[in-house]
């Protein structure tokens, strides 16, 4: 698949105030972000084949997961270049072995899908809740790990265009509430771990009742249930089996109502990381010792709690390069009324800079779920979209028949640092409602540009493609390992017109979902790429020479011209 010549445009972003490392362009001060002349995206899941519809419960009972799924992955499970769409199922959380399943889209190269989950052999009947894409064999071919209310299962694709089910044989099944997972390689042997994070330890028969303030049944709070859950950290043996390190690894001392998860090298030793965004709990950072082991950092690294010193409602997560300075930032996503938070990596820890991102007030409103950042506009600086949904009822209700309803948000940053909202209408049209929970960012068509895949509680899988205006080009990166395997928690640095861009590969992040592992830079008019470097997953560093924009390439572990250590 080759990708088409994007179409350029203009826009003109507004903004004020100052950016720690960024040399500003110009750009006109105050105000949000305009209006294009068009919607930024279009809706088009049904037209080009995505036909799926979240179910979470044939009458609504207010059993807790009836709120909080579901996610979707993006994957190229046929290796011919382009991205499918997996989409995970709920259904009846009382009936788990009788709800609909999964399903499987295959791309045909043009952005358009067919369903072919029968053919493939997906065939999962259970209460699902998230999936994350990977290959843990390292035989080139991209496997799938589905978290459900219940057991999990791992899917092992078998390079036929089928997958087949290896939960027991892997060791993997777990068995309690899990949310988002993340394929990692925190041992640096070469083979994918993975890590789950686990909610609540929910039964049906203890289920709760609660009531919004006019009365009305609705849901409970997190911590009314009072039984927060461990999360799980299963070591790759690299024969198709793992093995529980939880509690030898130190991630036993401390549980949560864990909902997001992003690993990464946060300290910048080499190691690979881990933080949990908590839902009511203090969130967790899991900074990896020489010896192996983790010990949560979260409290004296700033993480943990808000700048007023309170445990929020974390859900999405998305690990980036705010700065551009090399170092990861984090953000976390939160109830309304809380406020999304944007955590700067400083000299001994996280900064809350949230208020100079221009991100507090506008987003104080909602209850935000995946999210994902990408240069949508392709002005050289990365843009946020996050997916939002109440949980309980907040008045006044956006939409009586789906009170938990909102829009989801769309913030392009300006040269200077600042995020400035997008006007509703103005993202998509006519504005879409619905309780987002899982986003999944990647370029469906080919042509150049990030869309975006959104699943919403109880409702229709949505395929917003982009129509942005665009400022500048692109370039797009399949960063592999030997082996053909797409690099995880690799870092890429890009540096053009004397500005160093950072890129980490962390398909496993946002809410439930997996990313497209592609890396995609936006490059201001006239730009050229001057040098990439890799930064492998074990600390290695590769440095790549110049090349084209408006291209995909691959950069192959081992195949550039010089490396270093």
């Amino acid at each position: 698949m080759s990708p088409l010549r994007a179409t350029l445009g203009l826009v003109l972003l507004a903004g004020c105030g100052d950016a720690p490392s960024k040399t500003p362009r110009s750009a006109p001060e105050g105000g949000d972000a305009p209006a294009a002349t068009r919607p930024y995206f279009r809706e088009c899941a049904r037209e080009r084949g995505l036909d799926f519809v979240h179910r979470d419960a044939p009458t609504r009972r207010h059993h807790f997961p009836e709120i909080m799924g579901a996610g979707l992955a993006l994957l190229d499970f046929d290796r011919d270049g382009d991205l499918d769409v997996f989409c995970v199922q709920s259904g009846d959380v009382l009936d788990p072995a009788g709800s609909p399943t999964d399903r499987l889209f295959e791309n045909d190269g043009r952005g358009y899908f067919r369903d072919v989950t029968e053919r493939a052999g997906l065939s999962e009947h259970a209460y699902g809740m998230g999936a994350c894409a990977g290959d843990f064999d390292s035989d080139g071919d991209v496997d799938l790990y589905v978290t459900n209310v219940g057991p999990n299962a791992l899917w092992r694709n078998e390079g036929d265009g089928t997958f087949r089910d290896v939960t027991e044989r892997a060791g993997v099944g777990e068995g309690s509430w899990s949310t988002s997972a993340a394929f990692v390689d925190y041992d640096r042997d070469g083979k994918l771990d993975l890590f789950v994070a686990n909610y609540i330890r929910w039964e049906s028969e203890r289920e709760l009742e609660c009531y919004f303030r006019t009365g009305r049944r609705d849901y409970c709070h997190p911590n009314n249930y009072g039984a927060p859950a461990r999360d799980t950290l299963y070591r790759n043996l690299g024969d198709g089996r793992f093995e529980n390190v939880t509690l030898a690894a130190g991630l036993g001392e401390a549980f949560g109502n864990g909902l997001g998860v992003t690993a990464a090298d946060f300290d910048g030793d080499g190691r690979v990381d881990l933080f949990v965004a908590n839902d009511m709990l203090p969130n967790q950072l899991w900074i990896q010792g020489t010896d192996g082991r983790f010990r949560d950092r979260a409290l004296e690294r700033g993480c943990a709690l808000s700048s007023r010193g309170e445990a929020e409602s974390g859900m999405g997560v998305q690990a980036f390069d705010y700065e551009e300075d090399g170092d990861l930032d984090l953000f976390v996503t939160h109830l309304r009324g809380q406020g999304h938070v944007l955590f700067r990596w400083g000299d001994r820890g996280f900064v809350d800079r949230t208020a100079p991102s221009g991100l507090s007030a506008s987003s104080i409103g909602d209850t935000g779920f995946g999210c994902g950042f990408a240069d949508f506009d392709h002005d050289g600086d990365l843009d946020l979209y996050i997916g939002n949904g109440h949980v309980i009822l907040e008045e006044p209700f956006a939409d009586e028949r789906s009170p938990y309803s909102q829009p989801d948000l769309l913030a392009l940053q300006d040269a200077r640092g600042r995020f400035e909202r997008v006007g509703a209408a103005a993202v998509v049209a006519p504005v879409v409602l619905g309780p987002t929970r899982g986003v999944a960012l990647g370029d469906i068509d080919g042509d150049g540009d990030i869309d975006v895949l959104t699943t919403d509680c109880g409702g229709a899988l949505r395929l917003l493609r982009n129509e942005a205006p665009k400022s500048g080009s692109w370039i797009a990166l399949r960063v592999l390992e030997r082996c053909g395997s797409d690099a995880l928690g690799a870092r890429v640095r890009l540096r053009a017109a004397g500005r160093d861009r950072w890129r980490v590969i962390d398909a496993g992040a946002s809410y439930c979902s997996s990313h497209s592992p592609l890396v995609h830079f936006g490059l201001e008019a006239g730009v050229r790429v001057e040098s990439l470097e890799v930064v492998w997953p074990d600390g290695s560093h590769e440095s790549f020479g110049a090349f084209e924009p408006e291209r995909v390439h691959e950069l192959r572990r081992g195949s550039a011209t010089t490396q270093a250590r």
